[in-house]
């Protein structure tokens, strides 16, 4: 249980730490600018603040729902704090997939405990393991993004802003791959009234079998990358200025590609857990992992777990959704 001095603890060191970190980024910027490197932009204490107190306040919040474990919230502050400090849409992104994704992880959790082994009602659902797969390829390309582009929120522009709008739509469908399969797999499984359909075979399987689809589980994907694809817009839109906004093409593109990347990857997530995850039933009715005593095989070889194949599935929306959106955007 969290301590109810804690907030107040985190608070306390947020001003010290960032302060801390934007007396080193301005040491940094000088010595770069000594040497004749590119001109390295200098973030300002507020950004450090912000970037700092969000992710522990977003963490501690997450602590006392339950939604994470002590080693999950460890991690994403880390990533928190990355996402945030490149880009305030980054952030959101994250604030949107998390959020969204524990409360359809908590959905009817008593249907899902009659045919989930390891269901969890509420306690600890992600730890750093799950963290890492979800949000790893995203904060990577945040990095990138803050390395190549600097620090900053800027419009999708393919013609004036290729790297950075790269980066951007590489950023956001990946946290929308992953927000789609969750809204997918947990809210479906439960909406659905027929037991999904294999997208292998084709034929009808258990609830919770790897690879199972349905059709209210492919639209609730296709919604919930929207909702990404939908904060990454608000926020542009309240970030970037006005007069930059004005000379940009339309950023409403984002809220489509938002959702395509959920549809596509959960699709994709659903191809890759039919064929290399492993799913079997046991005596009591619920489907696992592993092979065992009184298991009957389903479908799936056991050569990668869910972890994995959450992270595969976002690294590879993350570098084909830019390719999409660079052929379909609008120029003006």
């Amino acid at each position: 249980m969290i301590r109810d001095w804690m907030p107040v603890l985190f608070c306390g060191l947020a001003i010290p730490i960032s302060l801390f970190m934007w007396i080193g980024n301005v040491a940094i910027s000088k010595l770069w600018n000594s040497t004749d490197f590119e001109e390295f932009r200098v973030i300002t204490p507020l950004r450090w603040l912000f970037s700092t107190l969000a992710p522990l306040a977003l963490m501690t919040m997450a602590l006392r729902r339950r939604s994470v474990s002590k080693s999950g919230g460890a991690l994403g502050i880390l990533l928190a704090f990355i996402l945030s400090i490149a880009s305030h849409p980054f952030f959101v992104s994250l604030i949107v997939f998390f959020f969204s994704s524990s409360r359809a992880t908590k959905f009817r959790g008593h249907m899902k405990r009659k045919f989930e082994h390891d269901f969890k009602e509420g306690e600890g659902q992600r730890n750093w393991v799950q963290v890492l797969c979800n949000g790893g390829m995203a904060t990577q390309l945040a990095l990138l993004y803050l390395i190549d582009c600097g620090s900053g929120e800027r419009a999708i522009d393919f013609v004036k802003e290729y790297r950075s709008s790269w980066l951007g739509i590489a950023v956001m469908s990946s946290f929308a791959c992953c927000n789609g399969d969750t809204w997918s797999s947990e809210l479906g499984s439960v909406l659905s009234t027929r037991d999904p359909i294999s997208i292998i075979s084709w034929r009808r399987v258990p609830r919770g079998t790897n690879g199972g689809i349905s059709l209210i589980g492919v639209v609730v994907s296709l919604l919930g990358g929207l909702l990404v694809g939908f904060g990454y817009f608000v926020t542009v839109r309240y970030t970037v200025e006005a007069k930059v906004l004005l000379v940009s093409p339309p950023q409403w593109p984002i809220i489509i590609i938002g959702g395509l990347a959920g549809l596509f990857g959960s699709l994709l997530d659903s191809l890759l857990g039919g064929l290399l995850q492993y799913s079997g039933i046991d005596a009591k009715g619920k489907i696992v992992d592993a092979p065992g005593k009184d298991v009957r095989h389903v479908s799936g070889l056991r050569i990668l777990d869910n972890h994995s194949v959450n992270l595969i599935s976002s690294i590879v929306m993350g570098v084909t959704m830019p390719l999409m959106a660079l052929k379909f955007w609008p120029t003006r």
